[in-house]
């Protein structure tokens, strides 16, 4: 029977993956960590919640969790402005909510990463890691630590005769969840909690939602001119009304 930990499960996609996780035959628990509670409409019967600021210091809570087989980090925030828009005390919130709580996790856990038995992890990271996103600079700067802090780590794990690997999910704007001040809805995103799991149960390496029709041409682009791409972004970002100058 699988015990699942979901970091930043009570709402968004994190949500939506416990969600058809808590549904599954085979799952005996989903534990929930979060800074926000779990709502009471949204609580299955395997589910157990906690509520935990990740930016604290104390991270005790998580002994509770030794005998889980599956980690879920989901736990971050962004928000669309210019960097000259942008408080100076928000520069260290932003990587100790977006980046430092997974490294911190990814460590408590590593021996189980490391270990022959199968152990399933998965990071919620973001596109904006892998090129210039003008509007997300400090947002893309968490993001793309986390991008090569993964890569790096799963290269030992390879390295060192382990076949667990952390999965990178970096999608782009993801509709139906709470990121940008909206509302969780989990009828939009559980096919994409559905896709995601299935990348994990593989045990890749990297997932990026709708590859193949958008972010394959976008990341060609930006890797062809970087500056071009930059450029291109930020005018697209402001075209769509998703930013008001």
């Amino acid at each position: 029977m699988r015990k699942i930990l979901v970091v930043g499960g009570a709402n968004g996609i994190g949500l939506s993956m416990a969600t058809v996780l808590a549904e599954r035959d085979e799952t005996e628990k989903v534990y929930i960590v979060d800074k926000a509670p779990l709502q009471a409409e949204n609580k299955l019967p395997k589910m157990e919640a906690w509520q935990m600021d990740l930016t604290q210091e104390d991270y005790s809570l998580f002994d509770k969790f030794t005998d889980i087989d599956t980690l879920i980090i989901t736990a971050g925030f962004g928000r669309l402005a210019l960097f000259k828009d942008i408080p100076g005390s928000m520069i260290q919130t932003y990587f100790q909510v977006n980046t430092i709580p997974v490294i911190r996790l990814i460590k408590r856990f590593y021996d189980k990463l490391a270990g022959n038995a199968d152990f399933r992890c998965g990071v919620m990271v973001s596109i904006a890691g892998f090129m210039s996103s003008p509007f997300f600079s400090l947002y893309g700067a968490t993001k793309a630590a986390l991008k090569i802090f993964i890569e790096s780590v799963n290269v030992e794990l390879e390295k060192g005769g382990s076949s667990n690997r952390i999965l990178n999910v970096s999608p782009g704007s993801i509709k139906g969840t709470s990121f940008n001040q909206g509302k969780t809805d989990l009828s939009v995103t559980r096919p994409l909690a559905e896709e995601i799991i299935k990348h994990l149960e593989q045990k890749d390496d990297l997932f990026i939602p709708n590859y193949d029709n958008v972010f394959h041409e976008v990341l060609e682009r930006y890797h062809a001119d970087f500056r071009k791409e930059g450029l291109h972004s930020y005018d697209y970002k402001v075209q769509s009304g998703r930013v008001k100058l």
